[in-house]
């Protein structure tokens, strides 16, 4: 590729967030899997994370945008066209992010070479004029994309995939959990036992408490999962695909003996990082859940399972782009396999809790549904209402389901679908 006169100031961070974009909406790749190789020439880290924020917002607002942008052309731009890309970024900058225009503008055009910077100019203006005007305008919400919101509307309802769109337009609020009960001098709403929801703060680091180990960030809904398990007492538990560590961290806490087993050794890096910061103890192994066999049963199993994790779209609008029909038949497909391979890792009488952070009933209810016709020596162990969060309740089977409904009021929490079962004796 080509790149423009990188004089212009700004221009590198830019031409950052269109090879972000054409990582997602070209190659199906997620954000986080494209950072590297995307903003690999910029230094400044405030940079790549203003990339960052730039691609997820042009991710978040697209469909309004391209309205926006076929409002002002006579022939459609084709959707990975470099023109349109750059248009996006630019309107994306000014009525998101509250750039200036010139600013925007001028380091939309060098990302287009010859005629087309002409486009990209007079569609800008056109769009800006109709702004200023009150003839174009953002809507209140961002909208879901459409092979997702028919998804979400014919499993979930109107109300949910409303809901979702409001999610989706704010940003999510940072939510804490603790080693123990004690939150020390921060605040905030205190929606369950050892956590703290607050507003969104950067950097996390500087919070209080950080450098003693005293918390760590983690959805209230991903909490859950470990949360079941209850008192550890000393047993032992498996943690699978455990990184980056948040529930083996909550397990250690309350007292498991745990190990934790993923097959990443790069996210195994940042899990190692989280254990010596909070002071707290596990047994870390990086090996295939398919090739890897433990030596004896546990007490307990958690599967936080692979999946198309369009439940964390809040934080990561890129998967409504990348995740359809063909990527989540792949994961059920995933997910089976695992269940079947580490149920015998369970105890008769234990108990094996599996968790998506999916909002697809293929990967929740109907997995596991499937996975007891196939394994009768295992039954749903009902959650109590008392065990979650507070707000949150466990449905007529006995499993949790979060939607983007749940706790709306007080700012969403991510979708998760979470079962308890216990092994017969």
């Amino acid at each position: 590729m080509n790149e423009p006169n990188n004089k212009v100031p700004g221009l590198a961070t830019r031409q950052s967030a269109i090879r972000l974009l054409d990582a997602v909406c070209r190659r199906g790749e997620t954000l986080d899997q494209a950072m590297a190789a995307a903003t690999g020439k910029l230094s400044n880290p405030s940079d790549k994370s203003l990339a960052h924020n730039i691609a997820a917002n042009v991710l978040r607002w697209m469909t309004a945008l391209d309205a926006m942008i076929d409002s002002a052309t006579r022939n459609r731009l084709a959707d990975d066209a470099k023109p349109r890309m750059a248009l996006r970024i630019a309107l994306a900058q000014v009525l998101i992010l509250d750039t200036p225009q010139h600013a925007a503008i001028s380091t939309a055009l060098p990302l287009v070479h010859g005629g087309p910077r002409r486009l990209v100019h007079g569609v800008f203006s056109t769009v800006m004029r109709g702004v200023e005007s009150g003839k174009l305008k953002l809507p209140e919400y961002p909208e879901i994309p459409g092979e997702t919101l028919d998804r979400w509307t014919g499993n979930w309802g109107e109300d949910v995939a409303n809901a979702a769109s409001q999610a989706w337009a704010r940003p999510a609020p940072l939510d804490l959990s603790f080693r123990s009960d004690d939150t020390g001098s921060l605040e905030g709403e205190k929606l369950a036992p050892n956590h703290l929801r607050m507003l969104p703060a950067l950097p996390v680091t500087a919070l209080d408490g950080f450098d003693d180990g005293a918390f760590w960030v983690q959805d209230l809904a991903a909490s859950i999962p470990a949360r079941l398990f209850g008192a550890g007492e000393g047993r032992t538990i498996f943690d699978l695909c455990a990184a980056p560590g948040g529930k083996t961290m909550q397990l250690a806490s309350a007292g498991w003996k745990v190990i934790s087993v993923d097959n990443s050794a790069k996210r195994m890096e940042r899990f190692h990082d989280n254990l010596v910061r909070t002071k707290l103890q596990a047994d870390e192994v990086i090996a295939d859940l398919m090739q890897w066999e433990p030596a004896e049963p546990a007490d307990a199993v958690l599967l936080d399972a692979p999946c198309s994790a369009t439940g964390i779209f809040r934080r990561h609008p890129d998967v409504l782009h990348c995740i359809g029909s063909r990527q989540i038949a792949d994961r059920v497909d995933v997910q089976r396999a695992l269940l079947d391979r580490t149920a015998p890792w369970v105890k008769p009488g234990g108990t094996l809790v599996y968790a998506v952070c999916s909002l697809e009933p293929e990967e929740g209810e109907e997995q596991i549904e499937a996975f007891l016709e196939r394994h009768e020596d295992f039954t749903i162990d009902p959650v109590t209402a008392d065990e979650l969060p507070a707000h949150i309740l466990p449905g007529e089977s006995g499993c949790v389901r979060t939607l983007p409904t749940t706790l709306a009021e007080q700012g969403h929490v991510d979708g998760f679908f979470i079962a308890r079962l216990r092994r017969k004796a």
